[in-house]
């Protein structure tokens, strides 16, 4: 039986940065994961689904070559087995860097399924391959799943390679001629981009009326006609009732109608995974499913912490990667919180989206009174340069009260680069009038930010 100053259990984004700063810290540190280093994240969901964009975005760039005054010769076309091949180099690189930097800051690290035993005289005994490990203190970063609904022939559906979530989809090394998504939200909307660009025809389906969930609702509809310019389908307002074998069965408008479809990817959500490693045998308390954590990621239980997609909250990577970092500087006895309201998020989509804070309709039920300004992206001398669609916008959310920043929308270049800039203005609650004094570096896109607060 060996004691540590600190088990986490997880090696996902929350995960392994958790215990890299508790080891940095001189805290004697074991990390645990039951697949792979790295997560969801790097092995089968943020960085590989990167890899296949960027792959999509280059071939693209070469299919409208001639609008930028160069020539292509002969038929452009994808090799979705190198694409694949160049994800996998990709996630082993980046796997071996987050062991190397455990190793460098003298984390253990136990492959394999850990199981929480119980309460103990120095803290809490945790099971892993038949060796028993005591923590003093715990952190769970056990991450989320794909949600599977009760929907006839799903299940069947899944097991016979039919139907693909984000794991198998990213291992595909071929194009599917026709693709069904269910889901239209991120990730669906991200693979919808790719297979459109490489030459499959997709359509979605999505339960809601509009995509991209919570995005404000002018972004949400300039990126659904881009996609639709690339060939996409959607079909909004519409409930998935069965899968078959060749297709996929819907209501719209109190019509059942099928889409048949050479693949379906299934993309409607995520769950927290807090089942299977005797997580009831210490009590800590859950809510729809997920760990409630206060804003120093403490849990019910004293010393058990609970970190990224586990506690339910914004399932981002970035979010874990902050919880963890609030949940170290917590146990080493620094004051530390987390902020919810400033967590930007992107859809790498082309084009891109970023996002942060309030949107109009969210600051207006809360009662607050805002001002927004929207303006189309063209004001910035560099997208106009790079771009022949010009369809991208900018669109800014003022609390008038306060003459703060409380949220920002953009779609178009390099969205996702510059969204942190934004994010960090409404955080520090930075006055407009001192935004205005910023200087920005020209000619840029994220220009448009400092054009958007001049129209205030």
């Amino acid at each position: 039986m060996e004691i540590f100053d600190l088990v986490v259990i997880g090696g996902g984004p929350g995960g392994y940065l958790a215990a890299e700063r508790a080891g940095h810290a001189g805290l004697k540190t074991l990390v645990i994961e039951k697949r792979e280093f790295g997560g969801v994240c790097l092995n089968e969901g943020c960085v590989p689904s990167k890899t296949f964009l960027n792959s999509a975005k280059v071939l693209d760039y070469a299919n409208h070559a001639k609008n930028y005054g160069v020539s292509v010769e002969g038929k452009t076309s994808i090799d979705q087995k190198f694409v694949v091949e160049r994800k996998n180099g990709v996630v082993k690189m980046l796997v071996s860097g987050v062991k190397a930097q455990l190793k460098r800051n003298k984390v253990k690290m136990v492959s394999g399924e850990a199981f929480i035993e119980g309460k103990v005289a120095e803290g809490y005994s945790i099971k892993v391959n038949g060796e028993q490990y005591v923590a003093t203190r715990l952190i769970i970063a056990t991450g989320s799943m794909p949600v599977v609904p009760p929907i006839e022939g799903l299940k069947q559906n899944v097991e016979s390679g039919y139907v693909m979530t984000n794991r198998e989809v990213l291992d595909l090394d071929y194009i599917p001629k026709t693709l069904t998504i269910i889901g239209g939200g991120v990730i669906g909307l991200e693979m919808a981009s790719y297979f459109s660009s490489v030459g499959t025809q997709v359509t979605v389906v999505e339960m809601l009326n509009k995509i991209a969930g919570p995005t404000e609702d002018e972004v949400s509809k300039i990126l659904q006609k881009s996609l639709e310019a690339k060939g996409v389908i959607f079909n909004l307002g519409a409930k998935v009732t069965k899968i078959e074998a060749d297709g996929v069965v819907y209501e719209k408008d109190g019509k059942t109608q099928k889409i048949e479809s050479e693949k379906v990817l299934l993309s409607i959500g995520r769950r927290a995974v807090t089942q299977g490693f005797g997580l009831e045998n210490i009590n800590v308390n859950l809510e729809r499913g997920a760990i409630v954590t206060d804003e120093q990621m403490r849990t019910n239980v004293a010393n058990v912490y609970a970190v990224g997609d586990v506690n339910g909250k914004v399932m981002l990577a970035h979010t874990a990667y902050r919880e963890a970092e609030v949940a170290i500087n917590t146990i080493l006895g620094k004051k530390d919180a987390m902020r919810y309201n400033v967590i930007p998020s992107v859809i790498y989509t082309n084009p891109e989206v970023g996002s942060v804070g309030e949107t109009e309709e969210s600051a207006k039920a809360k009662g607050l009174d805002v001002k927004c300004v929207n303006i189309p992206l063209t004001y910035s001398g560099r997208y106009v340069a790079e771009n022949t669609d010009l369809n991208g916008i900018c669109k800014i959310v003022v609390n008038k009260k306060t003459n703060t920043l409380i949220g920002a929308h953009i779609i178009g270049s390099y969205a996702g680069e510059y969204i942190v800039a934004v994010s960090a203005m409404i955080d520090l609650e930075v006055d407009i009038e001192n935004i205005k004094k910023l200087v920005f570096p020209h000619p840029t896109v994220c220009e448009i930010v400092r054009e958007a607060i001049f129209q205030i």
